[in-house]
């Protein structure tokens, strides 16, 4: 049996999509721009808040709007028109992860089947933003099923201008035995930083089949020859996928935390500068994309 329940906790506004036949649940959290808070299937804790690893601070499963990772020193240039991004990163001065993570999101519509659960919410940003000087709206439905999460993003441009952007979605999973657990994609290509984390180039990487996890601290960066990316551990498996005809990712594992961040993003690191995987949104138009969490 499928239900949603709204709550309040802590003066945080909830929604939680719940499956009872197979005790799985998603969590959404509206003030904290809409993101999965906590992720359930088959009482199996996917995703979760970690103690002393607050959601300002690590993004937990954000969704990334208009641009993901990082933009250097948070400038860039647009139709000829020089742009400044506020610097929320304490060790640069880059902007980091767009402009949706801390907003507050409503729920516009709710629906129950007798195979899914789905809410959907909403952010309309109608205010002059000189960094950004653009209307949009921004829709996010997730909809737990039987055996997948997913996570549907649709932007419309709600302004008489086009606008770049790029979308990515942060979650982070857990893992509590590295040793013996792995990720499978397919890449040739790895994203080199400097040491603020922005892009410098791109050079060919052929990626092991099997991605192992042990003994790595990861901050690193990969184009995806396809939008598949397994991930396997000894409590649980799934495949996280993507619509988008680009797709790249970042890996992340914090010290000493039994997480890791998988990162699925259209662009990359200073994309709104490079350029790469950097998309524009006409006047009135939409674009959407689908990312699946699927359990294996």
């Amino acid at each position: 049996m499928f239900t949603i329940k709204e709550k309040n906790e802590s003066s945080f506004n909830l929604v939680e999509l719940n499956n009872t036949r197979n005790n799985s649940h998603a969590r959404i959290s509206l003030n904290e721009g809409g993101r999965l808070q906590n992720l359930k299937f088959k009482g199996i804790s996917i995703i979760e808040d970690q103690p002393n690893f607050h959601y300002k601070d690590c993004y937990s499963s954000a969704i990334l709007f208009p641009f993901a990772n990082r933009i250097e020193e948070g400038k860039y240039t647009y139709k000829n028109k020089e742009y400044q991004f506020k610097s929320n990163e304490p060790k640069s001065k880059n902007a980091l992860h767009g402009l949706v993570f801390n907003k507050d999101f409503k729920i516009l519509e709710k629906e129950i089947t007798s195979n899914s659960a789905s809410v959907t919410i909403y952010y309309s940003e109608k205010n002059d933003c000189k960094s950004f000087p653009f209307k949009y709206s921004l829709y996010a439905t997730y909809t737990l099923l039987e055996e997948e999460l997913q996570l549907k993003i649709s932007v419309k441009n709600d302004d008489s201008t086009s606008f770049p952007f790029v979308l990515g979605w942060h979650p982070y999973f857990n893992c509590d035995d590295f040793k013996n657990s792995f990720l499978n994609f397919k890449s040739d290509k790895k994203v080199i930083f400097d040491k603020n984390l922005i892009t410098k180039e791109i050079v060919d990487h052929k990626t092991a089949s099997k991605f192992e996890l042990e003994n790595k601290h990861l901050d690193d960066g990969f184009v995806l020859e396809n939008d598949v990316i397994k991930f396997s551990t000894p409590k649980y498996q799934l495949e996280l996928s993507s619509t988008s005809k680009e797709n790249f990712l970042q890996l992340y594992t914090p010290k000493d935390k039994p997480i890791i961040a998988i990162e699925s993003m259209t662009g990359i690191s200073n994309s709104f500068n490079n350029k790469i995987g950097l998309q524009e949104l006409e006047a009135k138009k939409s674009y959407a994309l689908t990312w699946t969490v699927k359990f294996l």
